[in-house]
């Protein structure tokens, strides 16, 4: 799958020049090509994850879209879309924890994990193997990052929450990861 995955991007990469507006007001790369569709861009936010932002809380960084991202390639062999948007708040973690792991039961169980930094996600090549397999903790070491995953390995929702600097507040990313072989839409 990395290897489609990196064809495609090359071969969109390619393209870029034929499908992009130069002056697009958003940053946003979007290439439609015979091969595929490729959408690069920092327009990830919680509601395109699929929840809710935490009350009260900013984008985590000082350039405003510097922690976001939004990459999906779609093509007739495989497709993925990943959005990731990072947060901070002035509340605790227990109280984002809380709210977000009321907020992910809408996809299905949340597994909450802990662990020494953001674990990440797992997904398989083939959508019928990863469609209903249920998600696991890739470490679980009682560290300060607490990841709530619920979905499935191709339909994924985590939501990862550690202390901020000087234990202050909160930092987290919500994310969304979808892959699915040859049939299906994201």
């Amino acid at each position: 799958m990395l290897r489609a995955l990196a064809m495609v991007l090359m071969a969109a990469t390619g393209m870029a020049s034929f499908a992009q507006d130069a002056n697009s007001p958003d940053g946003n790369l979007d290439v439609r090509s015979s091969v595929g569709d490729l959408h690069i861009g920092a327009d990830a936010d919680a509601r395109k994850v699929g929840v809710p932002l935490y009350p009260g809380a900013r984008v985590k960084s000082k350039d405003e879209n510097s922690d976001q991202a939004n990459l999906s390639v779609l093509t007739e062999a495989f497709g993925m879309k990943l959005i990731v948007a990072n947060y901070y708040s002035n509340d605790d973690p227990a109280k984002v924890i809380s709210f977000y792991r009321n907020k992910l039961r809408k996809y299905g169980k949340v597994l909450e994990c802990r662990s020494e930094k953001h674990g990440g996600f797992s997904t398989h090549e083939d959508s019928k193997e990863g469609a209903g397999k249920e998600l696991k903790c890739e470490e679980n070491s009682g560290g300060p990052v607490t990841e709530l995953k619920a979905g499935t390995e191709n339909n994924q929702h985590i939501v990862a929450v550690e202390p901020g600097e000087g234990s202050k507040g909160s930092n987290f990313a919500l994310v969304y990861v979808h892959t699915r072989g040859k049939m299906g839409d994201l």
